[in-house]
């Protein structure tokens, strides 16, 4: 755990937690540590978790399954941001979707019961815990609302304005890139590959999109 210790100090749960506090706090917290391929399963629809996990390397998605193998990307997590925290302190009884490993990834894994329950130790750093995970968790509200935002659009072409012009703001620029691939993006937007790949070639003819691959450019409108 050691290796990672620069990229903990970035998460934002341990926010506000000194760096001489960070080993002992996961032993406290029964952390473990795991490697994982691409397209690995890391959770798996209808099991019961009872950890979280953390992406110290590499990334992860949240996807759904429907019945007949359509699949729908919901989340994507990068490094130092946190899955499954939702669900394990929703008690529900089976999860209802599952999470892929979609670069090669390490994983940091802590149970929730070892968080919320102070130890027999009485750690200080319970309460800070606490506080920062209740903000992960409202944060991830807001960002759950812009995506019902981008699906709410009546149309594919809307979707990808949406999305893109999310993404531009974000990166601060009209030029950008982004993780996910054409499928991928798709996935994410609900939409069909085909009609949403014929809807990018418009908006590069209508001169009001550049791209290649996942590069990104927003053209600025003229008068």
């Amino acid at each position: 755990m050691k290796k990672y210790l620069n990229v903990m100090k970035t998460v934002d749960l341990f926010r506000n937690i000194e760096e001489v506090e960070l080993l002992p706090l996961l032993s406290c917290l029964s952390a473990n540590m795991a490697h994982f391929k691409k397209g690995e399963t890391i959770f798996l629809s209808g099991e019961k978790i009872k950890q979280f996990g953390i992406v110290l390397s590499g990334q992860v998605q949240i996807v759904q399954d429907d019945y007949y193998g359509n699949r729908s990307i919901l989340a994507e997590v990068n490094q130092r941001n946190l899955f499954g925290e939702s669900f394990v302190y929703s008690e529900i009884k089976m999860l209802p979707v599952s999470v892929i490993s979609s670069t090669e990834s390490e994983l940091l894994f802590i149970d929730c019961r070892k968080l919320a329950a102070p130890c027999s130790k009485a750690c200080d750093f319970h309460s800070r815990l606490i506080q920062n995970m209740l903000n992960i968790i409202s944060k991830k509200n807001v960002s759950l609302t812009q995506k019902i935002e981008f699906l709410s659009k009546r149309t594919t072409r809307e979707k990808l304005l949406a999305y893109l012009s999310a993404e531009a703001k974000k990166a601060g620029s009209n030029r950008f890139s982004i993780s996910f691939n054409r499928q991928e993006l798709a996935d994410y937007l609900f939409v069909e590959r085909s009609a949403m790949s014929a809807e990018l070639s418009k908006l590069r003819d209508d001169g009001i999109l550049k791209y290649h691959k996942n590069q990104f450019e927003l053209m600025v409108p003229t008068c």
